[in-house]
């Protein structure tokens, strides 16, 4: 049996009837940006997470950008992430001519609290944790921090939509976070787009300049901004697909259930679950000694896994002038040799999860 990674398409063809109708509603409004359905999804998505305002823009990388810059942080100024984030998360930062401070994850993937505070200088403007995989960091712990130090966090959201930790959902804890809806999401656009969500009315505000020229007013720029905005058309899609956020949610927990028990490889270390947290696995990452003849042997067995991510931030070419070197961060390091990522999402049928199962289990 072949195994994708991903099929878009079932997830499509779950809704596909309201997808349809959205877009065609989308395309006879005659409006295609700033309109109508971004309003209507900056106010649902916002009220689904906790937050009081959205600011839809083109992809969960400009909203990284344009919440650093609109903490008015620059050159000069330093901001902490994980050592294991995604280039994206790091790229919110040096767009803006800032200089990224690496701290190690904990078990969980996620910012380790217990090397944050070490790492806090007077030129810490911003504490940037990346909910990776689908869990959330430690917040309380990195708010109690950040907070102790009078610093403001920008969650990295993209791929945690839905989750919640002590009764909060992701994007929640902070005051700016950032969400991404590239289609592979746990809430994904049939393209790219994104949103800033935050509760400070000013920010809110300026974040809406930014993203349109600086400007309040068509013409006059009044602060240097850029243009980025989610239009209409993937407003219009996503609100059919926030409708189902959780029930897909169930299906990928539902997905991971079966892993986590139907894997009993020694050779295989499954993903862990901190106890006040709720996984929403966009990703199922397993790690393996033995990653690379893992790979190659699933790949005879017709399964597709992938690797996120196979090199960590510090040792990424464009990051060179950091001065930062192999074993600098052994932890994030071990983290990019040897995590394999399965199979997951919603439309994937249980057949081919005991698929995976089955040929991860006569792995040698």
């Amino acid at each position: 049996m072949d195994v994708k990674f991903t099929v878009l398409q079932r997830g499509f063809e779950l809704h596909k009837d309201e997808y349809e109708e959205a877009a065609l509603r989308a395309l006879r409004s005659g409006w295609y940006v700033l309109g109508n359905e971004l309003e209507s999804f900056e106010k649902e998505f916002s009220s689904y997470i906790g937050m009081n305002y959205g600011i839809g823009v083109n992809s969960g990388q400009d909203a990284l950008i344009l919440a650093v810059r609109a903490l008015g942080i620059g050159a000069g100024d330093e901001v902490i992430t994980q050592s294991n984030a995604y280039i994206a998360s790091v790229l919110g930062i040096t767009e803006n001519g800032a200089t990224p401070v690496f701290v190690e994850p904990d078990k969980y993937f996620g910012m380790d609290p217990e090397k944050l505070e070490a790492a806090i200088t007077p030129k810490t403007k911003a504490i940037l944790p990346v909910h990776l995989y689908g869990h959330i960091c430690d917040m309380s712990r990195i708010k109690a921090i950040a907070d102790k130090h009078g610093i403001p966090v920008i969650e990295d959201c993209a791929q945690c939509h839905g989750s919640n930790q002590n009764g909060k959902k992701a994007g929640s804890f902070s005051t700016i976070s950032c969400f991404s809806f590239y289609p592979t999401k746990p809430l994904g656009a049939f393209g790219d787009a994104g949103i800033c969500l935050t509760n400070d009315p000013e920010l809110n505000e300026k974040l809406r300049m930014l993203r349109f020229y600086g400007s309040r007013k068509k013409y006059v720029s009044e602060i240097t901004g850029i243009n980025t905005r989610m239009d209409e058309m993937q407003a219009a899609l996503l609100s059919v697909g926030l409708k189902y956020i959780d029930e897909e949610k169930k299906i990928r927990q539902h997905i991971a259930e079966k892993y986590l028990k139907g894997i009993t490889n020694p050779l295989i270390k499954l993903p862990e679950t901190r106890e006040d947290t709720e996984h929403v696995y966009h990703i199922f990452g397993i790690l393996c000694e033995k990653r690379d003849e893992l790979i190659s042997f699933l790949a005879d067995k017709g399964v597709q896994v992938g690797i996120h991510y196979p090199i960590p931030p510090h040792l990424s070419p464009c990051y060179d002038y950091l001065g930062l070197n192999k074993g600098d961060f052994p932890v994030a390091e071990y983290y990019a040799d040897h995590e394999v990522s399965l199979p997951i999402y919603a439309g994937m049928p249980d057949e081919e999860v005991d698929a995976v199962i089955e040929a991860i289990n006569s792995f040698e």
